[in-house]
């Protein structure tokens, strides 16, 4: 019998919402969860750790969520944490399973097999990415646009981030631009571009394989994590963000 990472009593990998929602948008969440298989245990890291960015993008799920009840639109959300594998990593770099998360030692992903990593890419990270390709491959011929629904940390490394809100792209400015010309409009709002973080080939995988490949408009927006810590700020960031996809999108709809 071959080996099996997830009991048939856990989670499956991928939660899906809105399966036949009427929005242009398809909204994924890479970091909605901070589980882990049980066979795998605490993986070596404190209970603590768990609640931290390190495992998941607090708040995502839950804007990602409001998100696609607002806007009907079709959402993907990975339920494993990213300490287990990260599902928006290409599976052969080194932080696709991280054995040192900013400070934080990971015991458990130490001196892995290759037969260890097979089954978290086969049973975790392909699922995931395999269900999104079917819905887009699904809405081939609908117009359609990639958001995907990330957090970050207020401070990291001692070092104050004063964004409100990053939109992370890489080649295709259309909906970067679209969104941040509309967001500009909100006294007070700080936005990043490509801020805190930036969208690359090497070390990313949603945008570049299932947005750019395919050259649908895409954005990855990031929320600081304060922010959408609890219901209310999920529920006011989900608000601002429908409001400002569906304008961008009247802006750049074919």
């Amino acid at each position: 019998m071959s080996p099996s990472l997830l009991a048939y009593d856990e989670p499956p990998a991928v939660q899906v919402l809105r399966e036949r929602g009427s929005s242009p948008f398809v909204l994924t969440c890479d970091h909605a969860g901070n589980r882990a298989p049980r066979c795998l245990g605490d993986l070596g890291v404190p209970p603590d750790e768990w609640q931290r960015h390190i495992a998941w993008d607090i708040g995502a799920a839950g804007v990602t969520r409001l998100l696609a009840e607002r806007l009907d639109a079709f959402a993907i959300l990975q339920t494993y944490s990213r300490l287990v594998i990260d599902c928006n990593r290409p599976p052969d770099v080194p932080s696709s399973i991280v054995e040192l998360s900013e400070h934080t030692v990971i015991p458990g992903n130490r001196a892995l097999t290759a037969a260890d990593r097979a089954l978290r890419v086969n049973e975790i990270f392909r699922p995931y990415h395999n269900r999104l390709r079917t819905e887009l491959d699904r809405r081939q011929n609908i117009p359609t646009a990639l958001v995907t629904i990330h957090s970050f940390t207020p401070v990291f490394k001692g070092i104050a981030r004063p964004w409100h809100m990053g939109l992370l792209y890489n080649r295709d400015t259309r909906l970067a631009k679209a969104l941040s010309d509309i967001l500009s409009r909100e006294p007070g709002l700080v936005v990043g571009d490509n801020e805190p973080y930036s969208v690359s080939d090497a070390t990313d995988y949603t945008i570049p394989v299932h947005g750019e490949q395919r050259g649908l408009p895409h954005i990855e927006i990031e929320i600081r994590q304060d922010l959408i810590a609890d219901e209310a700020g999920q529920r006011a960031w989900a608000e601002r963000t429908a409001a400002a996809l569906s304008a961008s999108w009247r802006a750049i709809a074919p």
